[in-house]
Formats: C-alpha cells, structure tokens, sequence
C-alpha cells in the first residue's frame, strides 16, 4: 500500500493540512500538560516529519516539544530524496506486524516508573483509538479509548479497564483530577 504512495513529503503534509482538523479539546489538553510539567508523547504508526508537521500546523510552533514515536520516512532509490515525487518509502519502527508496536514503546517509561518511590510515580495516560492501539492497551495505568471505533471494542472483550471519549475534553478533566 504504502508504494501506492507517490507524493512527497511536504506534498503529502500539505494534503493533511488541507484536510485534518484537531480533535477538539486537544490544544488546551496539551498547553494543561505543558503548565504542569506533564509529558505528551505521540506513539503512531504514522511517520515522524509528517506528524512532527501537523502538530505544528495544527497546535502551534510549541509542538515541538512533544516527543513523536513513530514510523519514520527513508529515500527511495532512484530518486532517494522524500522531497521529491516517489523519491521515498516508510521505514518501520519495528518488526511487529502493525510496523509499530506501541507496546514496545511505553515499556521502557513503565520500567522507569516502577523504580520510582510509590508516592512519585505518574500515573500512565493512552489515549488510542484502532487496532494499531490494541498492543498499548494493557501497558498504561489509565487507557482512554476513541468511543465507537475498535480499541472500545477489543479492551471491552479483553476485560481491559478503559474510559470512553469522545474528544480531548473529557481526557482533560479526568487527568485535572488526577
């Protein structure tokens, strides 16, 4: 699919900005977590200068401070420059068969809160909403799953705890009350 692809980069950034809106709620989750020293992290499996320029696009130049896991992009011969037409390719972040297995990358913060004293250890928010989420599911403290799309419906068979939402409004007042 991905070789179906044949924009460049900044073709393919300006075609999202034309077309993606942020989920409501978000900008002022996030300006919340900047005043109160809470980290966001991006875990996707988009890739990592397209996302890096949504962000932007969409909730400002202090985006830049969100950490992004991801995807990332890779030159494609013959052209080997993403900023051309064809001229690249998605390189995996992993192995796994979604190309991201975001389980993979909350473990190492989880690791590094479990040998935090009990009293200092955050609590570990996911926000997700389809299959490529399913593998984070089990690995955070407090999951949010996007109501009517498929992570609601797999943490719900899996008997794993979750909190429905709807936007990023109601992600913003649980967390206040955390």
């Amino acid at each position: 699919m991905v070789d179906s692809w044949t924009t460049s980069i900044p073709e393919t950034v300006s075609i999202l900005k034309a077309n993606i809106k942020l989920d409501p709620g978000f900008s002022a989750f996030y300006s919340w977590a900047r005043a109160h020293n809470v980290p966001v992290i991006v875990l996707s499996s988009g890739m990592v200068p397209v996302i890096k320029a949504m962000l932007e696009h969409l909730v400002g130049p202090e985006a830049a401070e969100i950490e992004v896991e991801a995807n990332n992009v890779q030159p494609k011969p013959p052209l080997n420059d993403p900023d051309q037409r064809d001229g690249w390719t998605i390189k995996f972040h992993d192995d796994s068969g979604f190309g991201h297995d975001k389980s993979l990358a909350i473990r190492p913060y989880a690791d590094a809160v479990a040998k935090m004293p009990p009293e200092e250890q955050p609590t570990l928010l996911y926000a997700g909403d389809g299959v490529s989420d399913m593998s984070a599911a089990k690995e955070t403290d407090l999951l949010f799953a996007k109501k009517g799309h498929d992570l609601v419906t797999y943490s719900e068979r899996e008997g794993i705890p979750f909190a429905v939402f709807e936007d990023w409004t109601s992600i913003l007042e649980t967390t206040r009350d955390i």
